[in-house]
């Protein structure tokens, strides 16, 4: 992606970053992204198999909610070092969402860049049961079978989120994000300021090991249960 906005400068960069960075990268993490790679495709192959009749009813219940519309939406995101790739969602709002987006924006109820409101009037019936069980991000399965995604990592963010980042914020995408991450298994998620969103990806790029993302992914499941997201 030949983005300026996307890339970090050492060279123009404060003093907290570069520290940062420097720490992310004091170690090797090769065998570790070989490892995680095999994992990440045995993984989303087995849990789209097995998950497969409840990615057909969800289908369906989205199409019986509005027949013209499709199932699955894809919306653009930024990976790992500012690449663009689509994600791969079931769809949770109605179809001019992002042209009602621009509406709302003085509800908006995250610091930063991040848009996220309690009571998005964009979501649909369906759409709000498939958020708050996080249903809806089942297809993100097929990213990390196609290598845009991680099980484990940061979360993907959009475009105009990263055009507002300051260089320490970019560096949560030295790695590839994920479907689930430190922040995703945080009980009062949607109440964490954004800098402590970012602290959190960044602790976890620095921590990173399998037996970490073993632990995050048995966590997911429980904020799942849980029904708190948006």
């Amino acid at each position: 992606m030949k983005n300026k906005n996307y890339y970090i400068n050492p060279e123009e960069d404060d003093k907290r970053t570069n520290e940062r960075l420097e720490r992310l990268l004091s170690r090797s993490f090769a065998r570790y992204w070989k490892r995680k790679r095999v994992f990440d495709i045995c993984m989303a192959s087995i849990l789209l198999i097995c998950t497969s009749p409840v990615m057909l009813l969800v289908a369906l219940a989205i199409k019986l909610e509005d027949m013209k519309s499709p199932v699955v939406y894809m919306q653009k995101r930024i990976g790992r070092h500012g690449k663009p790739f689509d994600l791969y969602k079931f769809r949770t709002m109605v179809m001019n969402a992002d042209e009602l987006k621009a509406q709302l924006m003085d509800r908006n109820e995250m610091d930063g860049p991040v848009f996220k409101m309690k009571d998005d009037p964009r979501i649909t019936h369906m759409g709000r049961f498939l958020r708050r069980t996080s249903l809806d991000e089942l297809p993100q399965f097929y990213n990390v079978l196609k290598g845009d995604m991680s099980v484990v990592g940061p979360r993907p963010p959009l475009p105009e989120e990263v055009e507002q980042y300051d260089d320490y914020q970019k560096l949560r995408l030295l790695v590839t994000p994920g479907i689930t991450c430190i922040w995703q298994t945080q009980p009062n998620r949607n109440s964490i300021a954004f800098d402590d969103w970012v602290d959190m990806d960044l602790d976890y790029i620095e921590r990173r090991t399998m037996c970490f993302d073993l632990k995050l992914i048995l966590k997911t499941p429980f904020v799942m249960i849980k029904r708190d997201g948006r």
